[in-house]
């Protein structure tokens, strides 16, 4: 019995690391697709990767992303090498649209597009569209994302966010009454009226098809600052089968509660985004980008250090206490000059 425990347990071992990497293997797949003469190896136990990178080609592509991971967990390196393509990259992602781990399609639609806007990448094709909501456990999502060329980065100057004019949201339930949505929306709004009176939350609800095939609720909500500035947060109910039920009220509460959290963090860019405008910052022009962001999260620091790998290129950090003019948390601002990256890349017609 001994030995059939320990041989159980060996399966259920490797079940799960085939579960934890499968995601994985999709994302390899897809940064396949949209390049041209990328080699990539495994090998036979799948701890080794060796992967020669290939021409950003970009064109119209479809890809099966792992219901492990939300679709924003494809779409943030996505963001990063659009741009870059030699053709204009359009794309359709079927999957999981919104979960707790990853950033969700909406508030990377809210926060990340106006921000590649200020660079320059903008354009009738840039757009980011959810036409089915998936939630996880089975996903059964589908997103659209369109993003034009550009040949140069403009650098930018943002070091004044602003101060909060308005906040935009969205409730949205699949599978589920349709009440739920309203409940969200009645209970975020309880906190939030008392910060500002210029909110209006829509209500989401898919039928049919578009629902997906698992049920399940959440709220995404984004400010907007008086100089274009975007500060989102977002909460998802628990995966079908996992974890305790979470109630309308409680999520709609304690994502009001994460917005709030995030506006006194503060900033020109939130927290998700600090690294797509870093390296953005990077891969400008050779001028002098600068950017007030709030508190730096681990990740953000960890990917400064792979940005002075990669590039060679180190940020001058001066801390911004804050005062009257910056409330809330202490500011970070981020100075570099870009390495003058150019896409030359030219499309035979």
């Amino acid at each position: 019995m001994k030995g059939a425990a320990s041989t159980i347990s060996v399966k259920s071992y490797l079940i799960y690391c085939y579960i934890k990497k499968d995601f994985e293997a999709s994302f390899i797949r897809l940064i396949d697709k949209v390049t041209n003469g990328s080699r990539i190896e495994i090998n036979q136990t799948g701890t080794t990767l060796y992967y020669q990178p290939g021409l950003l080609y970009g064109g119209v592509l479809e890809h099966d992303c792992s219901p492990h991971r939300s679709i924003g967990y494809y779409l943030e390196s996505l963001l990063c090498l659009a741009p870059f393509m030699k053709h204009p990259l359009r794309i359709v992602l079927r999957g999981v649209t919104n979960d707790q781990v990853d950033p969700s399609v909406d508030v990377l639609k809210a926060t990340a597009l106006p921000l590649l806007k200020k660079f320059g990448i903008d354009g009738e094709g840039f757009e980011l569209k959810i036409t089915r909501r998936g939630m996880p456990p089975k996903g059964g999502g589908e997103v659209i994302f369109a993003c034009p060329v550009r040949k140069v980065l403009r650098p930018i100057q943002s070091t004044d966010p602003g101060k909060i004019k308005r906040i935009r949201g969205t409730a949205y339930s699949v599978r589920v009454s349709p009440q739920i949505a309203n409940r969200i929306v009645d209970s975020a709004r309880s906190i939030l009226n008392k910060f500002i009176p210029d909110i209006y939350i829509y209500t989401d609800h898919m039928k049919g098809t578009s629902s997906g095939k698992s049920p399940g609720f959440g709220l995404s909500l984004v400010a907007e600052t008086t100089n274009g500035t975007f500060l989102g947060a977002e909460l998802a109910s628990n995966p079908q089968g996992q974890g305790t039920a979470v109630l309308p009220e409680e999520l709609g509460l304690n994502c009001a509660k994460l917005l709030l959290e995030e506006i006194y963090r503060g900033g020109c860019v939130d927290s998700t985004n600090q690294s797509l405008v870093l390296l953005l910052m990077t891969l400008g022009q050779q001028d002098v980008s600068k950017v007030l962001l709030g508190p730096l999260s681990p990740y953000t620091i960890e990917f400064l250090r792979h940005l002075r790998s990669f590039f060679q290129i180190m940020f001058k950090i001066e801390t911004k206490p804050s005062h009257e003019e910056l409330q809330g948390g202490e500011k970070v601002l981020m100075t570099c000059v870009g390495i003058g990256f150019a896409n030359l890349s030219k499309t035979i017609k």
